[in-house]
Formats: structure tokens, sequence, C-alpha cells
């Protein structure tokens, strides 16, 4: 059985928590074992979609790609680069827009979020974000996206986008399958445990950054919020437990079932308190390898030129094979 293609792309705006943690960037590292080739992306065109600091973005993007080299990505087993150096992600999500319906995109549930009220003044990039993202994966024909769960709508559109050009124009791009980790796809706010976690729409004390130093990842799990009784289950009806539940059952790579039974008759104080030493132990090799790579600025950027290099000669003849369907530009089918 041949080995998956894979392509995963991350945000580089704002800090990277422990959702994004383990509801990705722990799958990218074991894709890298299984994928042929296993290619992931900072996606800095994306971050542009709304308001931001310029010099800042630059600072993330190194911040970003140092804590997935920190997690254990490695340049010589995968395909690590920033978006905008490959410019065929540009050229086919516009292509790819002539095979994407105004009503598929005005239903995308997170634009709706980002926007909120301000809905007449939100850029068109944000809301054309959707095709950028189908053009990151169909670009290399892709046959798995690990993602998180909130990204199952985009995914699902990518699926149709790619259905929609192989029946006007012929069996041309892949149509990939979505992948999200059976436990921990969907980690909680820690003080409201109802949303997910997040660095922009998120609490603060909720929210356990990967990078937090022991004593502060000690605090946030010490005032997460639970309920009023003592039994330690997940139930739609507890979900600061669930939710602790799940990080602690990654954390220890374990199944929930054996978190229920080991802290069975214990009291939230002390669950609580070994999830908070588990998520220290988890992150500690992260935060200690990350201080070491993100100052070398210079290594960072030679490593996204090489992932460049890569990634274009594996895009170029997919736009080749695109622009000819389409009888646009030059072109000739591989």
């Amino acid at each position: 059985m041949p080995k998956p293609i894979i392509f995963s792309g991350i945000q580089p705006t704002g800090r990277k928590h422990l959702g994004n943690y383990i509801g990705a960037i722990r799958q990218y590292v074991e894709g890298q074992e299984r994928g042929e080739p296993a290619i992931f992306c900072i996606v800095d065109l994306h971050a542009i979609s709304v308001p931001y600091d310029p010099v800042e973005l630059r600072e993330r993007v190194y911040d970003t790609a140092a804590i997935l080299l920190a997690a254990g990505l490695d340049p010589e087993r995968c395909i690590l680069f920033r978006q905008s150096d490959v410019p065929e992600h540009s050229e086919l999500t516009w292509l790819l827009s002539a095979v994407t319906a105004h009503g598929d995109l005005n239903r995308m549930h997170q634009f709706k979020e980002k926007v909120g009220k301000d809905r007449e003044l939100a850029s068109a990039a944000l809301f054309y974000y959707p095709v950028l993202m189908a053009a990151d994966v169909l670009a290399y024909r892709a046959t798995e996206v690990p993602v998180g769960d909130d990204q199952r709508q985009h995914v699902e559109l990518m699926r149709e986008i790619a259905r929609r050009f192989n029946a006007r124009f012929g069996e041309t791009l892949v149509v990939p399958e979505l992948v999200i980790p059976e436990v921990g796809a969907r980690i909680m706010d820690l003080q409201e445990p109802e949303r997910k976690m997040s660095t922009t729409g998120g609490t603060e004390q909720g929210t356990v950054l990967v990078l937090d130093e022991p004593d502060l990842v000690r605090k946030k799990f010490g005032s997460a919020v639970t309920d009023s009784g003592r039994e330690i289950v997940r139930s739609p009806e507890k979900p600061g437990i669930a939710n602790l539940i799940d990080i602690l059952a990654v954390a220890r790579n374990t199944d929930q079932a054996q978190v229920e039974g080991e802290f069975d008759g214990s009291g939230y104080g002390d669950f609580k308190k070994a999830v908070a030493e588990a998520v220290v132990e988890y992150l500690a090799p992260v935060r200690e390898r990350y201080a070491e790579l993100r100052p070398d600025e210079a290594g960072l950027d030679r490593i996204f030129g090489l992932g460049a290099e890569k990634a274009q000669a594996l895009a170029a003849p997919v736009l080749a094979v695109v622009r000819e369907r389409m009888g646009y530009g030059a072109g000739s089918p591989k």
C-alpha cells in the first residue's frame, strides 16, 4: 500500500497553545514518519487576511518554525516551508476560485465567527481564506490533511472544490482525506470549557501556552473550572472535567478510560495537580529546545529556503496540468 502524501498548514499569528500542540503539531511529528512526503507550511498568506502588524508577523513566523522544530519536525524527514515562498499557492487560489461558489464561502462558520457584526468591513482575503487553504493542499496532490476538529468544514469544502474541478476539467486534483486525532481533537479553554482554547478568542488564564513557565502552567490548571461534584468522568454535563481527562490522556499517551479509573474517588484538587504536572513534563522538552533554536534566524531561513525548493518542485508540475486543463497560460500535462 503506497504511503500517504500528507499536507497541513499552521498559522503564525498568536502564540501557540496546548490546543494547537495536541490538535495539530503532534500529528505533524507523527505524520513525518508515515508521509511520503510529509509537507508542513507556515501560512503567512492566511495571516494577512485579518488586521496585523508586519514586524510582529515576521517574528511570529520564526517563533512558529522554532516551535515546530522543537516539537520534533525534522527537515531531513519532512518538507517545512513558508507559504509565501511558493507562488503556486497564490496562483492556484485564483484558478480554484472559478469552481468555488460564493454561497459556499458565505456559509463558512469561521468567517462568521471572525467577522462578527463587522461583516461589511471584513477583508476579501478573509472571505477567500478557504480557497487559499484548498490551494495549499491540492497543489501537492495530498491524500491526508491532519487538522484540528475546527477545520472540518474547510476540508469538506476543499474536497468539494477538487471534485468540481475534476468534473468540469477532467481528473486532475486528488480529493484528500480529513485526519483528526481520536483524543484531543478539540482542547477547550480551562476557564470557559464550552469554547475551544484560543489565543485570540479565549481567556488568558484558560489558555496554556506551549512556552509557559512550569509554575504558570500549574497555576492555570489549579484554577481550571470544573463543577460542583467530585466524580471524574467524561460527560456532557461536565465539560471542564472531560477536557482535563482528554489533556491528561494525551500527555500520558494513554486513554480516557484509564484516566477515569486511576482517579476514581479522587478529589478535583488532586486531579488538577496531576494534569498540571503531566503537561509540564509533556511540554518541557519543547520549551527547552525552542530556547536553543529561536535565536538562529539565519538557520531558520535556510530551512525555509530548502523547504520552499522542495515544495515548488512538487507544486509546479501540478500547476502546469491545471493550466493546461483550464486552457490558461502555458502548461502541458504531466
